[in-house]
């Protein structure tokens, strides 16, 4: 069984409905024989009354139901039905615009829709439709369509109207869209929550918990500095990724093998490199990886490019450590930082799948 954090600390994070616990453990009310995520809006029940639980099926197997209001059967972040259905609607349909009214006559709500694609993915529904439509414009024009077909075929009645937009967006004209550096990105759902991941053709860029303070920085950074653009879409490389993530979580990856691309400085790189070779399931300190790195001086610098780290659990700057062996510093949170060493430790107790990993500068 998966350790849980100390009783109280649990408690003080129903109380105060932490979502940096998601996932790290399910709350059992004795009374009314439900289980709950530690984020549930419901009334807090009093602390005697409550078990904590590592998984939703401990709880299930103890006896509880899961509560119908928190759903803790469900990953965090997970679309509600009528919110997939209209998304594979504009996978078939690219080319088509919804208006306000034919979302309310399909049956949905176009201002759930508006917070709950700001909430999720950064926009309002709108914008993430025709940002949509010109990721899929792209890949056309990459392919050889003329500039005429990409645009017709997604909805612009007008060439100038699709430039205008396509320069905002991408960056530069329908024709220099092989000079367009353009990252996709999609949501992937986790058992600790919902995080953003980024990647290109050369690997993935970015994976990040939707929550971490530093997010809106680490995407302002990758469009400013290095001159991306970044568009909602699919790539092989994130499908790959969520495969690889789902059989960490369960156990079953040692290593992750999906393209990784890492843009930064030298130093920053030499860092995250270094990372890649701690151990799963082992910690080392600051010093240690800067002695590792053969430059014993630079831990303080070493912490620094360790926190600037972009890819989450797959370049693994959990596994560093205070100078005693604390958990300091994590940008997604202790509490996720303290489930990731758990789960690393455990797996290394069952049959795994080691394989190595595929990283390009």
């Amino acid at each position: 069984m998966t350790s849980l954090p100390e009783r109280h600390v649990m408690v003080q994070a129903m109380l105060e409905s932490n979502p940096l616990f998601e996932g790290v453990f399910f709350t059992a009310v004795k009374t009314t024989r439900i289980f709950c995520r530690p984020t549930c809006p419901a009334r807090k029940p009093r602390p005697e009354n409550v078990e904590f639980y590592a998984k939703a099926e401990d709880a299930m197997t103890a006896g509880y139901r899961p509560c119908k209001r928190c759903t803790p059967l469900q990953l965090k972040g997970d679309a509600p039905a009528e919110v997939q259905t209209l998304l594979q609607e504009m996978e078939k349909a690219p080319q088509k615009r919804w208006s306000d009214a034919e979302l309310q006559q399909s049956g949905l709500d176009p201002v759930f829709l508006r917070r709950w694609f700001k909430t999720h993915y950064g926009m309002t529904f709108h914008a993430y439709a025709r940002a949509r439509r010109l990721g899929k414009a792209l890949g056309q024009l990459e392919q050889g369509e003329s500039i005429d077909a990409a645009a017709l075929d997604h909805g612009y009645q007008s060439l100038s109207g699709f430039r205008d937009a396509f320069q905002h967006h991408v960056g530069t004209q329908p024709g220099k869209s092989k000079d367009a550096r353009v990252l996709v990105f999609s949501r992937i759902l986790t058992p600790l929550g919902p995080m953003l991941a980024l990647a290109e053709d050369r690997g993935v860029v970015l994976l990040e918990f939707t929550d971490r303070p530093a997010l809106p920085a680490e995407l302002e950074e990758l469009k400013g500095r290095y001159g991306y653009s970044i568009l909602p879409g699919a790539h092989p490389h994130l499908s790959r990724l969520d495969a690889e993530l789902q059989a960490y979580f369960a156990g079953q990856l040692l290593r992750f093998t999906v393209p990784l691309h890492m843009p930064g400085t030298d130093f920053q790189q030499k860092v995250w490199r270094a990372l890649l070779d701690v151990p799963h399931g082992e910690t080392r300190t600051y010093g240690e990886l800067a002695r590792q790195m053969g430059q014993p001086l630079a831990s303080r610098a070493v912490g620094r490019a360790n926190g600037q780290n972009r890819l989450a659990i797959v370049v693994p700057c959990h596994r560093i450590v205070g100078a005693g062996g604390d958990l300091t510093g994590y940008g997604g949170g202790i509490p996720r930082k303290e489930h990731l060493l758990k789960l690393e430790k455990k797996a290394l107790e069952q049959p795994t799948l080691f394989s190595e990993g595929a990283v390009s500068a």
